[in-house]
């Protein structure tokens, strides 16, 4: 709920009216500015990221990813209990 008042700029008590506890030149404007939550969250998960693909073994598998070899197709489209296929 509180992500919601603060998307839509909701007052923080049940009593005040709406955006009166984020006016810009209140403490509360900082604490919960919708545009710096989430550009500090898109921080947080980037550096995740960077910290998850800071191995030579993943960069390697990255790299090489692409070259992945898969078997050949084994036997055809018809199948031993197919009936309108009798004898070709």
């Amino acid at each position: 709920m509180s992500f919601l008042r603060r998307l839509l700029g909701g007052g923080g008590e049940a009593g005040e009216p709406a955006g009166a506890g984020s006016r810009p030149g209140s403490d509360d404007a900082d604490a919960t500015d919708p545009v710096a939550d989430e550009q500090a969250r898109e921080r947080e998960l980037l550096l995740d990221e960077a910290r998850r693909l800071d191995d030579d073994f993943i960069q390697r598998q990255m790299r090489y990813a692409d070259r992945s070899w898969t078997p050949p197709a084994q036997g055809g489209s018809r199948r031993a209990d197919d009936e309108d296929a009798a004898d070709e």
